[in-house]
């Protein structure tokens, strides 16, 4: 993992259909949420949305520090992304529980993941609440891009050249061959 250009991120992670994690931490707690889309907002600065629900653990901890890791996984972790998405961080220390390598944001107090294609620290510029999500907007002071990046992945479905690597009841995790 090292600091690159937004070029080589953009490069690397440009699909607002892959899979993202928000990783957040506030008051001694942290927490990873998969997410299904990500989009740019802003160039100047540069500015990233997600939306998370307020029911999430991760939606308070994004709150109460005003920042995040926005993170793109690679294959290797869809086992982690599957058990992130149907776990609570109020119940279980998803970093703990799963194989998932951090290391300290140079910036931000939410790790980076190292296992991850890139990982965008953010602070937070804005949030909307827009009926069962708010919208956070995170302006992004640092990009770290991995030296090895892997297939990224996607929520699929039967598609065509998609290649299934894990499923549990209605998800099904994969990569495009």
């Amino acid at each position: 993992m090292h600091i690159s250009k937004i070029d080589v991120f953009k490069k690397l992670c440009g699909h607002p259909e892959r899979i993202v994690w928000a990783v957040a931490q506030a008051n001694g707690k942290r927490s990873i949420c998969p997410l299904g889309a990500q989009m740019g907002a802003s160039f100047k600065p540069p500015i990233i949305a997600i939306c998370v629900s307020p029911r999430n653990f991760t939606h308070g901890l994004i709150t109460a520090s005003g920042e995040f890791v926005l993170s793109w996984p690679g294959e290797s972790l869809a086992e982690a992304t599957l058990f992130c998405g149907t776990k609570s961080g109020r119940d279980v220390d998803k970093f703990a529980e799963t194989d998932i390598t951090t290391r300290p944001g140079r910036y931000v107090k939410a790790p980076i993941i190292e296992q991850s294609i890139a990982n965008l620290e953010c602070r937070l510029a804005g949030q909307i609440n827009s009926g069962d999500h708010t919208v956070f907007l995170g302006e992004i002071i640092c990009v770290w891009t991995n030296k090895h990046p892997q297939k990224q992945l996607c929520l699929v479905g039967n598609e065509k050249g998609c290649r299934v690597l894990v499923k549990k009841g209605i998800y099904k995790i994969g990569v495009i061959k």
